[in-house]
């Protein structure tokens, strides 16, 4: 049933995309009506160039789909948008540890990617991008009904235990939202706080509706014009922050964390040359001019991006962590608070042993170029050659020799000021 929900509102998508130069709204099924909880802000309208289509069972849109509303006085909307391997755990933490005031959601598009791969057999990225940003919308305004129809297994009278990585998100694990425990129901991804049940979605929104910011992190965005009708929101303040990292370091930490996936390139590294035209190769050059382009977008400011858009760069953080957490608080208008100090001190200063894999404890003045002693220069090249301009934007220096990829007196960072706003 699942599977066909997800095959079904692709189609939709789809036929929504193909026909909006027309400004023709294609009629929605009912099976796919999105459930709206009593205290949740009602959606955004659509348009011709949205997503989904919202009807109700007489083909009519909802009349609180049109209601005005506007943005509560301070109230701050952030996507932290990164890839993998490049922090973003870690940076989110910033901001999930600023105590009371804050809801964060770790990757909740995992769910949405998940259920989309699975329904199509690899789904258009063109389509995925539109829903991503519309599942976003709606956790910006604390409506957690279209998330719902893309955890497995479904929800139970909107309370679930298969949220991914609930327990990243502190709002998530409070007192409020704390349901008694469940003999028998097991959650993967418990509180580590306290013991708790199950999550109530509608618990969640009402903790949700009763913070003042909101910050959501994900790697599944890729894309910096897929998300202008979410920045120009009226019912949104929404800043972006976009983290990069050297290419070269994302792949040496891919190759590690992600073992099973990068086999070629592990074997790549110790039997021989590179194949530059192999699909991986090609993957890897597409990833880089996503990031790029999505940089330069951001860069360039236009109109519906001024005072919204910031790009950081992990290696910045990774040497001078408060001061950018500072940059970063500031950028966005939210006020840093002691236990978001405090957290940052503690963790960026951590044991060898606490910072594993994907642990949000770093020891951050050495972990900066760790993977220079990971990689073989042949490795170094192959992405200095197809991620070059990418290098170029985000000031990563080239190395042209074994030597001076182990030389860690060689500064691979160029000095840059990016527009933050």
């Amino acid at each position: 049933m699942r599977n066909k929900y997800a095959v079904i509102i692709i189609s939709i998508v789809a036929l929504v995309i193909i026909e909006k130069e027309n400004n023709i709204i294609s009629r929605v099924s009912n099976k796919l009506t999105l459930r709206q909880s009593p205290q949740t802000e009602p959606p955004v309208p659509y348009n011709a160039s949205s997503a989904l289509v919202v009807m109700d069972d007489n083909g009519s849109y909802p009349e609180d789909m049109f209601a005005e509303s506007s943005i509560q006085e301070g109230r701050k909307h952030i996507l932290l948008m990164a890839t993998t391997r490049t922090g973003s755990s870690f940076v989110g933490e910033f901001f999930n540890q600023q105590g009371g005031n804050m809801f964060y959601l770790f990757e909740p598009l995992w769910h949405v990617e998940r259920m989309l791969s699975i329904g199509s057999n690899g789904t258009n990225a063109s389509i995925s991008v539109l829903v991503y940003r519309d599942v976003l919308q709606h956790l910006f305004l604390c409506n957690f009904s279209m998330l719902e129809h893309f955890i497995s297994p479904p929800p139970q009278d909107h309370v679930t235990p298969a949220l991914f990585r609930r327990e990243s998100s502190k709002a998530l694990c409070e007192e409020q939202v704390c349901s008694p425990v469940v003999k028998d129901v097991f959650e993967r991804y418990h509180c580590k706080t306290r013991r708790c049940g199950p999550l109530n979605l509608t618990l969640a929104t009402e903790v949700c509706l009763r913070k003042q910011h909101r910050v959501i992190k994900t790697v599944r965005v890729r894309q910096l014009d897929t998300l202008r009708s979410l920045v120009e929101d009226p019912r949104l303040d929404t800043r972006l922050i976009q983290l990069v990292r050297d290419p070269r370091a994302i792949l040496a930490s891919r190759m590690v964390a992600f073992a099973s996936k990068y086999q070629n390139w592990k074997s790549w590294a110790v039997n021989g040359d590179v194949p530059i035209e192999d699909e991986e190769v090609k993957r890897l050059e597409r990833n880089c001019n996503n990031i790029r382009i999505s940089a330069e977008l951001g860069l360039s400011q236009p109109k519906w991006l001024k005072n919204r858009y910031m790009l950081v760069r992990y290696e910045d953080i990774a040497r001078c962590p408060m001061q950018k957490a500072a940059e970063m608080y500031n950028f966005t208008g939210i006020p840093m608070t002691s236990q978001a100090r405090d957290w940052i001190l503690k963790n960026t200063h951590a044991s060898t042993e606490a910072s594993g894999v994907y642990s949000t404890q770093k020891n951050s003045s050495e972990q900066v170029e760790k993977w220079r002693l990971s990689i073989p220069f042949k490795l170094a090249q192959v992405v200095q050659k197809v991620c070059g301009p990418t290098m170029k934007l985000f000031g990563y220096r080239f190395v042209d020799s074994e030597q001076t990829l182990l030389n860690r007196s060689f500064n691979l960072l160029e000095e840059k000021l990016f527009i933050k706003g």
